[in-house]
């Protein structure tokens, strides 16, 4: 079987406060999108992994992948499989690659070997995994709270936008970008902006990210600037960093856009 786990942006990303259990609150309404990595599972005699494409750093026994074989055979008693993942989603980027990664394992599985775990289950399962991995599990627009397991579903229709995604090639470390941010509960939710029309968003949706990671790394706001520039209708930095994104309401002729060279990935919505 071969799947195809999408890269997500956020639109929107409020950190309303620090939890006793360390963790942040947040808010974010995060969206898949059609750039995707490549991943082929099939039943085997011994577990494998094989990656190719991009580089994962570290040991392949802490890639999310193999954890998500790991725990769903240990609630299950599943059969060993082959799991090659072909990397495609840049990592530390703020796109939930290797978080949908994981969840599109759990999925295979769970039809691979005829499980029937609901939705329900699989988003608690993926959980376990991380605080995106449930995210994956439905191919839809959600708002996301807590540490960003619990979700909503919202009615948000981008079909016929185009979308252009660039990555300048910037690690940021997820606690350096948290050290940057003073936690507050904003006027308004991120479900209540997301209902107002797109061309409202640039002035009103905010990632609460951008400010200080702006601050650390020019380079990203100029960015976003020049997106704007190029006419997007929105405009953000995904997650913690260092991706962003442009949402257009018509394909940028190339003498507009001139910020290819840090191009990962553009298309129709």
């Amino acid at each position: 079987m071969v799947l195809f786990p999408p890269a997500k942006v956020n639109l929107g990303l409020h950190i309303l406060f620090k939890r006793s259990d360390g963790y942040h609150e947040i808010e974010t309404c995060m969206m898949p999108i059609p750039f995707t990595d490549i991943l082929e599972i099939t039943k085997a005699d011994e577990f494998q992994f094989l990656q190719t494409g991009l580089t994962i750093p570290g040991n392949s026994d802490s890639n999310l992948c193999v954890k998500a074989f790991h725990l769903l055979k240990q609630k299950y008693g599943i059969q060993n499989v082959r799991i090659h993942l072909r990397k495609q989603i840049p990592m530390g980027a703020g796109l939930g690659g290797g978080s949908s990664d994981a969840a599109y394992v759990l999925k295979g599985l769970n039809e691979l070997f005829s499980l029937n775990i609901s939705i329900s289950e699989l988003e608690a399962i993926a959980a376990e995994l991380g605080s995106d991995c449930p995210f994956f599990i439905e191919d839809k627009p959600q708002i996301a709270k807590g540490r960003g397991e619990i979700l909503n579903g919202i009615d948000l229709n981008l079909k016929g936008k185009y979308l252009i995604l660039l990555n300048p090639g910037i690690h940021v470390g997820t606690k350096e970008a948290y050290a940057g941010v003073s936690p507050r509960i904003p006027d308004r939710s991120i479900t209540e902006l997301i209902s107002e029309p797109i061309e409202h968003w640039q002035k009103s949706l905010v990632n609460d990210f951008e400010e200080s990671i702006f601050e650390n790394y020019p380079l990203i706001r100029q960015l976003k600037e020049q997106l704007v520039e190029s006419g997007a209708v929105y405009a953000s930095m995904s997650g913690s960093g260092s991706s962003l994104f442009g949402i257009f309401d018509e394909k940028p002729i190339e003498n507009q856009l001139q910020i290819r060279k840090h191009l990962v990935f553009e298309g129709w919505l």
